[in-house]
């Protein structure tokens, strides 16, 4: 009798394991027809871009986003979707003309955008470019006095001629192959470069600096112009002033393209001079000073792991020379799109689904920062709340348009082989990949610094480092349908697997409280 019995047993253990194998292998494939042949990937990442604007912090490009993701989360069928306040940022800003030419010694239009804080020109300003010879502090105090009304400039090296490299890249096998053979670095700092003359240099450097901004209020010029990073035309933007409530002013500032500055820069040592002309108009929004954070929930259905969390995520702040396309309304649109899939394709999860679209990312991760704060724990004295042992995993994605290679597993070495099963099915997208190795400088490190599982997926470069990031070519038609597709399918099915396992993912041990500072 009890032979039969155990023989039942295992044949309904059996049977069971077959079932749910097979109820897997069905709903995978119904993942990868809706995202691969029925995608609305792009329709999302039109809205987040060319619809609603750039999206600088607190900006109102990024709140017309926020509240269009949040109203598509709801006639998804998404619960509890709304803008999450997670804690006082700061002013918003935005950019509402900007013209800039050279007048004489002819005209030109040239290629520049205001940096992100600073004040317009309170209309249309005019004058010869005042070209400043200043290496050091003391070098200020020859220019006292002369200089208000100014349109002025400093003598900077230029990029040093054509690089001759493919702006667009993918990863090779060999370095795939590399990732996945990694191991994992140990912990501790490198040696540190330079003695004391270059800290020194870098210091005095840094005062100088410093200096600037006050030295440009005080004397009254009407603008300053800066070289941005770049060539052909891009220009890596960035910001002039603090976007805190409490920032003091500061002068008008654009950055120009390379070929502009330096066209002006040359005409200026050789004794010609440069008419320029601008008038631009910025405005400074302080209404409401809190940041936000999109969140929304596919919720769980199964009575002992409902309150158990999957959460997918990307920053939904941009820069604000384009319209933030690649960094990174490519990841969110992606996550949206995930999250579109798994509700079109009828998933019941046993886990709630969360998704969360950041803000703030591009000034120090602050949305998701702030966010595991409030939810999770405190990095720095590691004290957790109770939610802390409910998130099985978070994951990432802002690494530009590129298709999804595999995962960072960020240092967790028992989720290897799991994630490696996970991805066996996508060898044919080509999406292998599971390395050991840490990547950096985005929000899941937010989770993973109070030892959340916190993932950032492998993506191929393209042209992320060289034209798109942060500059003004980051617009729509630089995102790849194909590889955007995919990564949703990806992501999409790493949810399903995730919330349907009986265990949550395995955890590292908990990052070591930071001791106090004296």
């Amino acid at each position: 009798m009890k032979r039969k019995l155990l023989y039942a047993l295992l044949l309904t253990a059996g049977t069971m394991s077959s079932v749910s194998a097979q109820t897997d292998e069905q709903m995978l494939a119904r993942i990868r027809e809706e995202g691969m042949l029925k995608s609305q990937v792009m329709a999302t990442a039109l809205q987040f871009t060319d619809v609603a604007g750039p999206r600088l912090a607190n900006s109102p490009g990024l709140k017309r986003a926020q509240d269009w993701a949040v109203n598509e989360l709801k006639t998804w069928g998404a619960v509890n979707a709304k803008r999450e306040p997670w804690g006082k940022f700061g002013k918003g800003w935005e950019i509402q003309k900007n013209y800039v030419a050279i007048t004489a010694p002819y005209y030109h239009n040239i290629i520049a955008i205001p940096k992100a804080w600073t004040p317009g020109t309170n209309g249309l300003v005019k004058g010869d470019v005042v070209l400043l010879k200043v290496d050091s502090l003391p070098d200020l105090a020859k220019y006292q006095g002369k200089l208000k009304g100014k349109i002025v400039m400093m003598d900077v090296k230029g990029t040093g001629g054509q690089t001759y490299r493919a702006d667009a890249s993918r990863y090779t096998d060999s370095a795939l192959t590399a990732m996945g053979n990694a191991t994992l670095a140990p912990a501790g700092g490198g040696q540190r470069r330079g003695g004391p003359g270059a800290r020194g240099n870098m210091a005095a450097a840094a005062a100088l600096r410093q200096a600037l901004p006050k030295f440009y209020l005080a004397e009254g010029v009407s603008l300053v112009l800066s070289q941005a990073r770049g060539t052909d035309g891009t220009v890596f933007t960035s910001n002039g002033a603090s976007y805190a409530d409490t920032a003091k002013a500061v002068a008008p500032e654009i950055e120009t393209s390379t070929e502009d500055y330096q066209r002006i820069l040359r005409l200026s040592k050789a004794g010609v001079k440069v008419g320029l002309e601008a008038d631009i108009k910025t405005e400074f929004f302080t209404n409401d000073l809190q940041g936000y954070n999109v969140v929304g929930e596919l919720p769980g259905t199964d009575p002992k792991l409902k309150d158990q969390l999957v959460i997918i995520g990307g920053h939904l702040d941009s820069w604000h020379a384009a319209t933030g396309a690649t960094d990174n309304a490519a990841g969110c649109a992606v996550m949206m799109e995930a999250m579109r899939i798994l509700k079109r394709v009828g998933f019941k999860p046993r886990r709630t689904i969360r998704i969360v679209l950041w803000s703030s990312e591009e000034q120090g991760i602050h949305g998701s920062h702030n966010y595991v704060l409030n939810h999770f724990g405190d990095a720095k004295t590691m004290v957790l709340k109770p939610e802390h042992a409910k998130v099985s995993a978070y994951y990432n994605l802002d690494n530009g348009t590129g298709k999804i290679r595999g995962i960072y597993l960020q240092g967790n070495a028992a989720a290897g082989d799991l994630f490696k099963s996970w991805f066996a099915p996508f060898k044919d997208l080509g999406a292998t990949t599971v390395t050991i190795s840490n990547t950096g400088g985005t929000d899941h490190l937010s989770f993973d610094a109070v030892g959340i599982p916190g993932f950032q997926f492998i993506q191929d470069g393209m042209d992320y480092n060289t034209r798109t990031h942060h500059t003004n070519q980051d617009t729509y038609d630089k995102l790849s349908e194909d590889d955007l597709k995919q990564a949703s399918t990806i992501v999409a099915s790493l949810v399903y697997n995730t919330s349907q396992r009986d265990e949550m993912l395995p955890r590292k041990p908990l990052p070591v409280a930071q001791p106090p500072k004296n």
